[in-house]
């Protein structure tokens, strides 16, 4: 499943229950362009992950909360407790073995 989110409750809400990986990008940041149809793909791909897309420019407190300063930042969760986060761009296998998938 894949959710764009910009609402902090929301966020927080969606992060709770399973495996999630949450990318904060920009719009006019080409890694993030590069990533988005990977996490796209692995969203459809593997049901017991949820992908959460977080534009960190709309959604400052968040950004703030996770000291996001590089785009994309993936951050991985399970259960509700941030387990791992990187910044960068990942190739496809390397963010599947990241994610233990």
């Amino acid at each position: 499943m894949l959710k764009h989110i910009s609402d902090y409750d929301e966020f927080h809400d969606s992060i709770k229950e399973g495996l999630v990986l949450v990318d904060f990008y920009t719009t006019w940041c080409g890694p993030c362009k590069m990533l988005a149809p990977i996490l796209e793909d692995m969203a459809e791909e593997y049901p017991q992950l949820t992908v959460i897309k977080v534009d960190a420019e709309e959604a400052p407190l968040l950004s703030a909360e996770f000291r996001v300063n590089a785009v994309p930042t993936l951050i991985k969760f399970q259960d509700g407790k941030m387990i791992e986060q990187r910044a960068g761009y990942m190739p496809a296998p390397a963010l599947q073995r990241w994610l233990g998938l």
